[in-house]
């Protein structure tokens, strides 16, 4: 039986090329979820450059943090959890099954999306009401074993849902548009787009500062008709936690969800809920 089963809705965060931040626009979606009382999943299937354990300070090393493996599947790890509550939030990771965090994935193509469908519908996640995707950058294989194994499960055209991020220069917004058309041609549902790194909040007077470009991830979504959800800045404080750790960090939760990249996501957050109402 797949883990997904239990699972109400599925996020996946795509974008055509590296370096715009879908690990973090990842994780302000599950962490934003999660401080609104839901019971989120977050999944890692970046076999080569998993870093989601590394922001949210889960060191596969501590015994709390190991992986087993049970008749019903992998064990996710427990985030902010403590011994007298369940775990409303849940985490997986290639990085967490490794012997050692800094082994290179040297594999070719089946062994690799032999594991991408492992971790999509072999983990033993329980009730979730969200379970929130970050991908590889591309539009080739491990993305075609994301889609086809996702689309097999029951209620997919319901639950399942594509979040593109890119940011403003114009080499990003080119390669989200191949995005866009992988999502056409696959049937994937667009929930929205979001322009990130869109401006540099300064840790000092909090003004906002546009170092890149402004408007190219509107433009695009105009162009194809999907939704704009809003502009995330840089946010100095925000990526400094994640760096550490969010669980590293003293009151990291907290900390982070007070930054100014986190309360913007609010309003991204308010319009992907609506988009299910």
């Amino acid at each position: 039986m797949s883990g997904l089963g239990s699972v109400k809705r599925i996020i996946v965060v795509l974008s055509g090329k590296g370096g715009v931040g879908k690990s973090t626009v990842a994780s302000q979606l599950a962490l934003s979820l999660y401080a609104n009382g839901n019971r989120v999943g977050l999944l890692d299937v970046d076999l080569c450059g998993p870093s989601i354990p590394k922001m949210f300070g889960v060191d596969r090393n501590s015994p709390s943090n190991t992986v087993y493996e049970t008749e019903e599947g992998m064990t996710p790890v427990n985030v902010f959890s403590t011994s007298n509550e369940t775990s409303r939030f849940k985490l997986m990771s290639m990085a967490l099954l490794l012997d050692n965090a800094n082994d290179a994935i040297i594999w070719r193509g089946p062994r690799k999306m032999a594991m991408i469908q492992r971790l999509l519908t072999g983990v033993k996640w329980g009730e979730l009401d969200y379970l929130i995707i970050d991908t590889p950058p591309g539009t080739s294989d491990e993305h075609i074993t994301v889609m086809s194994v996702l689309k097999q499960q029951e209620r997919a055209k319901d639950f399942l849902r594509a979040l593109l991020v890119t940011t403003p220069q114009m080499l990003s917004i080119n390669d989200v548009r191949r995005e866009i058309t992988f999502c056409q041609k696959t049937a994937f549902h667009i929930v929205g787009l979001i322009e990130n790194m869109s401006g540099y909040v300064c840790p000092h007077c909090s003004e906002c500062t546009n170092i890149f470009a402004q408007g190219g991830g509107n433009l695009l979504a105009e162009q194809y008709s999907i939704p704009f959800l809003g502009r995330l800045p840089i946010d100095h404080q925000l990526n400094t936690i994640l760096d550490q750790g969010v669980q590293q960090v003293e009151k990291g939760f907290e900390m982070i969800i007070e930054t100014e990249a986190m309360k913007l996501f609010e309003n991204i957050l308010k319009q992907i809920l609506d988009h299910w109402q």
